[in-house]
């Protein structure tokens, strides 16, 4: 056993609490030191007891999932943008790995309440919210608060409570109709993507409120000087992140990704070719800002308040659009009305939708309806063409409710074209089952090839290709429409980006704009300094590997193949017609060499996807190994 590894010296808090909704009991559990070790926090954490506690084949909508709420050993401490939290359950969307990381100030909240991990286990039998303050779990009636909107909710429990400091993650009316596409909202932050607010409403759990008085000690104070200082000067000289990003945040990526022309659009039919800078680019909604949101303990505060000017949409707030809701609310509807995309956010904020996937299918509708697949008597009346934002608005409502084509749409594009027929299918843009975000991968290869693999389906966290985004030559210089070394630059990007954001947890917007050059020396030192465990920078990317490894393993068990790792047809069939990627598209051979490459530097059966035993092995993970047979 490695030093380090009997006691923990800071950055942890040792425990775990595991609640039972159907029983209405809460237990405290010790987190083993080897976990904490092996897996850091965060994702890794919430991937491993996925794996290890869930049956194969579980229903993802069924009392037997488990909703996992885990902590990184830096939240908590003064490392800044260290307020994350990553939530995991089985997928509803994509019956795989389901894994939404969020900001704000539950995190921070829920560690000094005195816990690493929230397992949340049953489904209660009428709907409830749990209060954890120190230590004391109560299991609340929600029938006053079930069916309120997010904002709403939240507020009453804080009243009710008598505690305005009370950090609350809830759903709103989607999470309780099961909507596929559901998130859970804290604050106005939201562990969006695959579906795990469904989860959370089919435990009839409405919300979690948190209230902790407890601090987060650290293993060296002097070294932990050292290493935030490091990391701290990175920042401050970073050439974005202060003079850019801190100041209009991700929007100015609408400017970024049309100048490179992979700015999705018209349900990425019309990529290069609908570019609405001037009226959704990041100037557009400099015009709007009234104001920035800083999660706990971060210096840099990248959400902007933007507040709509223009009728119909005056007056609504939001803390946003952040680009991939630009992209999902804007590009892919082809809506260029900045104050509706503003009121669209908002209003999933409080229905508690999923923007990136709820604006995929709404663009999908569309290009449908225009194709003539979808008629009025289809969408109730709903003149469903490109750049209607008042249908738009009108789809999102009655996508939470499970209200006439919403009730086909909520449940993502992969399902609702396998009901409706016709030919959907070829214009149905998921990996998986979930929804493609914001970057037209035809003119960056690494970030298709990202989308294709990941545990998750497409997901804009997972693997993120910020050298073809932004150019930024770490761990070296790519040519964004090259083919070669993108299976072995996806593997790196993974992997890194697992341990040092979704498992420390830090912003990976730091990563991406300030210590990509030094990301995993920088985990590692701030790693010893929190918690005394020593790693090496080396160690630091493994334990990356391990845990998308074990994420595979968790989808090869419920039956995922290679088969399963590619793109829709249209990027992988039609070439782009017009921008700076014109003519670029990723073949299905350019995909099969990808493939090829990525499988081989991963260890993986080139055939089937599945992870070697020796892969396996060599990671620690002989009992997976075991269990798949391999």
């Amino acid at each position: 056993m490695k030093k380090g590894r009997k006691m923990y010296c800071g950055g942890y808090t040792g425990k775990i609490m595991r609640i039972n909704l159907r029983e209405s009991t809460a237990r405290e559990e010790a987190l083993p030191p080897d976990v904490a070790r092996d897996y850091i926090g965060g994702a890794g954490f919430g991937i491993k007891y996925l794996f290890d506690e869930l049956k194969v084949g579980t229903d993802p909508l069924g009392p037997e999932n488990k909703l996992i709420f885990a902590l990184g050993p830096f939240t908590g401490t003064t490392i800044p943008c260290a307020s994350r939290m990553a939530v995991t359950a089985k997928s509803p969307l994509t019956n795989a790995v389901g894994v939404a990381l969020t900001g704000g100030h539950f995190p921070v909240e829920l560690k000094r309440a005195g816990y690493d991990v929230l397992i949340v286990e049953g489904k209660a039998p009428k709907p409830t919210y749990v209060s954890i303050k120190d230590g004391k779990v109560h299991f609340r009636d929600a029938r006053s608060v079930w069916g309120t909107k997010t904002t709403d909710c939240q507020q009453i429990i804080k009243n009710e409570l008598k505690d305005q400091n009370t950090r609350i993650s809830c759903i709103g009316p989607a999470g309780e109709n099961l909507s596929k596409m559901a998130c859970i909202i804290n604050e106005m932050r939201t562990a969006g993507r695959k579906g795990l607010g469904a989860v959370m409403g089919s435990k009839n759990l409405k919300a979690i409120a948190v209230r902790g008085a407890g601090s987060v000690t650290v293993a060296s104070k002097e070294k932990l000087k050292i290493a935030r200082g490091h990391m701290i000067k990175a920042m401050k000289e970073s050439p974005v992140l202060y003079p850019e990003f801190s100041k209009t945040g991700t929007p100015s990526n609408v400017d970024n990704t049309c100048a490179l022309g992979i700015f999705p659009a018209k349900n990425w039919s019309a990529t290069g070719e609908f570019t609405p800078v001037e009226q959704i680019g990041v100037e557009a909604l400099e015009t709007r800002n009234v104001g920035r949101e800083f999660c706990s303990g971060c210096p840099v505060g990248c959400s902007q308040l933007n507040l709509a000017r223009t009728e119909p949409y005056a007056g609504a707030l939001s803390e946003g659009p952040e680009f991939e809701t630009l992209y999902a609310f804007g590009g892919q509807t082809g809506v260029d009305n900045m104050d509706a995309i503003i009121a669209a956010d908002r209003l999933s904020d409080e229905l508690g939708l999923d923007t990136i996937s709820s604006g995929v299918a709404i663009g999908f509708a569309m290009e449908l309806f225009e194709k003539g697949i979808l008629g009025l008597a289809d969408t109730g009346g709903l003149e469903l063409t490109f750049g209607n934002h008042e249908a738009m608005l009108a789809l999102l409502r009655l996508m939470a409710f499970r209200e006439g084509i919403g009730d086909l749409l909520t449940d993502g594009v992969k399902i609702a074209a396998e009901k409706i027929g016709k030919g959907a299918d070829k214009y149905a843009l998921h990996v998986k089952g979930l929804e493609l975000p914001g970057y037209d991968v035809r003119g960056a290869k690494a970030h298709g090839l990202s989308y294709a693999t990941a545990f998750t389906g497409a997901d804009h966290n997972r693997g993120y290709a910020f050298q073809e985004i932004f150019g930024i030559p770490v761990p070296n210089a790519v040519d964004r429409f090259a083919v070669e070394g993108k299976g072995k630059l996806t593997k790196w990007n993974q992997d890194v980006r697992t341990a040092t954001a979704d498992c420390a947890t830090m912003c990976v917007f730091i990563l991406d704009m300030a210590v990509s050059h030094f990301a995993t020396q920088n985990t590692a030192a701030l790693m010893e300094a929190v918690t005394g465990f020593s790693y090496t920078a080396a160690e630091i990317e493994e334990v990356g590997e391990r845990i998308n490894n074990l994420a595979r393993a968790f989808n090869v068990r419920e039956g995922f193949t290679r088969k399963d790792d590619t793109l829709p047809e249209r990027v992988l069939t039609e070439p782009l017609k017009s921008g700076a990627s014109k003519g670029h598209f990723i073949s299905k051979d350019d995909l099969k060499k990808m493939l090829d490459e990525y499988y081989t530097v991963r260890d993986w059966n080139l055939n089937t996807g599945v992870p070697s035993r020796e892969k396996l092995v060599e990671l620690g993970l002989a009992y997976v190994a075991d269990e798949l047979g391999c």
